[in-house]
């Protein structure tokens, strides 16, 4: 036989594999729904290709994420049925503020390091690489207790300007800060390396699962159920999980790249700080996007119309933990196959991130606000009065959900700066927005000005991701100009 009719014998036979294939599809698609589930979680399990490890480490940040929703879940439903509506509130005011001083106190370096680790590693640049390692810890460190310290000076000496019922709950949460921006930093050091589990368990698992047991032992004992009390557990809940991430990555990177005393760590502050300072301004501006409407709303009105406004907000942005998952778990390889300059795949990673993101965060939406007032009777009865905020809020955070994780896809690629500055665009749209809507329309206001800034965030984003990097990124759109 010929090498063309071994050719075309082959082709015959692939055509009658195909054929066949199209009637079973055709004549059970319920079996074939489940052959290609089961053809994709092998090649998912057994894959050693660039693509197969990003799918892993998305169904590992998925999957973490996940619980990580559930047990936050339950700890907010129980704190809320123990405080009460006005001491959740106030629990819910000052925890908002270590969200957003612990996560501006690592001033853009944890995400420095996700793009710089597979930077240094793909030049083999260790000596950077350790030094990226420890001196980005230490110096987040230092900022967080920097920040914490002049907070708790700042509230003492502001004591007569503050509600008195959010002093002590106040200093007790400010004591979180440190621990917690060192905890943002160890998550981009192990999402760098592409360790889903070390980076994300603690923070996400161990964390939330610690203040539960810790508010569980407190009910138990007799402890006042109050915003100070769970202050307490919260401080317990950070320093122990940032420890222990500490602790498991160190051990990894000493695995990795041992200490090598005839090749010294390399510091290059110069460049990391440069690097950081626009994606600084970009956490400080995401930060604002997801709390200030709670800050507002707690300028306004009472604790206890915080505490409705900040379960309604949380249940329905319980989808975008698809989003955090599918870029954390992407962002490494986004800067690799940058450095390597892989176009092909590159396109094709960002194609799939956009598919992992939105359809699971459509099936979501749906689930969440089926059983919107079922979720929000658990807080509290009062609580229902919150699920309009939910029916607005979905709008924004479906619109995010369709163009995929593009800031994530714009910092890893170079074009931080400009995704800086539609993240400032933003963010003043949001706060001018909420101050004027707060007021006159109470917790809806806040839901619309939320929304109407995530969908103005989006636009941004997918214009400069299609300008700059010549990726059309939106669901409707996949592909590339």
């Amino acid at each position: 036989m010929t090498s063309r009719d071994t050719q075309s014998a082959a082709l015959a036979s692939d055509g009658k594999l195909v054929g066949t294939a199209n009637t079973i599809s055709h004549r059970h698609p319920v079996a074939a729904i489940v052959a290609r589930g089961k053809s994709f979680v092998a090649s998912v399990a057994s894959g050693t290709d660039e693509r197969a490890r990003s799918q892993r480490n998305a169904v590992t940040a998925f999957a973490i994420r996940v619980i990580s929703a559930g047990l936050l879940y339950i700890t907010q439903i129980l704190l809320a049925r123990w405080m009460g509506g006005y001491e959740y509130g106030i629990y819910v005011f000052v925890w908002t503020w270590v969200l957003v001083l612990g996560g501006l106190s690592p001033l853009g370096l944890n995400m420095v390091v996700i793009r710089m680790v597979p930077e240094y590693r793909e030049t083999g640049d260790l000596a950077r690489l350790r030094g990226l390692t420890h001196g980005c810890s230490l110096f987040v460190l230092t900022v967080g207790s920097t920040v914490a310290l002049v907070g708790i000076a700042g509230l003492w000496l502001l004591q007569d300007f503050v509600a008195s019922y959010y002093l002590l709950p106040g200093y007790l949460a400010l004591i979180c800060v440190p621990l917690y921006a060192l905890g943002d930093l160890q998550d981009g050091l192990g999402r760098g390396r592409g360790w889903m589990s070390s980076a994300l368990v603690p923070p996400y698992i161990i964390r939330p699962l610690m203040l539960l047991i810790a508010m569980v032992v407190a009910h138990d004992i007799g402890l006042e159920m109050s915003a100070a009390t769970a202050a307490g557990a919260a401080i317990l809940a950070t320093w122990f999980s940032a420890i222990l991430q500490t602790v498991l990555i160190g051990r990894r990177v000493a695995a990795e790249i041992p200490a090598d005393h005839s090749a010294p760590r390399a510091y290059d502050f110069r460049r990391w700080l440069k690097t950081s300072a626009p994606l600084f301004v970009i956490a400080a501006c995401e930060l604002m996007l997801q709390n200030a409407d709670v800050l507002i709303v707690s300028t306004y009105l009472s604790p206890t119309e915080v505490g409705i406004y900040f379960a309604a907000a949380k249940t329905m942005s319980l989808i975008m933990f698809v989003h955090y998952a599918v870029g954390s778990a992407v962002a490494n390889q986004f800067s690799a196959l940058n450095a390597r300059g892989d176009r092909s795949a590159l396109v094709a990673c960002a194609r799939d991130a956009v598919h992992w993101t939105f359809w699971p965060s459509l099936a979501a939406a749906g689930v969440i606000l089926a059983l919107g007032h079922p979720l929000l009777w658990l807080f509290g009865p009062q609580f229902t009065s919150g699920f309009p905020v939910m029916l607005i809020l979905v709008v924004g955070f479906l619109f995010r959900s369709a163009l995929g994780p593009a800031e994530f896809l714009l910092n890893m690629l170079g074009e931080q700066t400009r995704c800086a500055a539609a993240m400032v665009v933003t963010a003043a749209f949001s706060v001018g927005l909420n101050l004027i809507l707060v007021p006159r329309y109470g917790l809806i206001g806040a839901a619309i000005g939320t929304s109407t800034s995530l969908v103005l965030l989006s636009v941004l984003q997918y214009m400069i991701v299609r300008k700059r990097l010549g990726l059309d990124i939106a669901i409707w759109r996949l592909g590339t100009r």
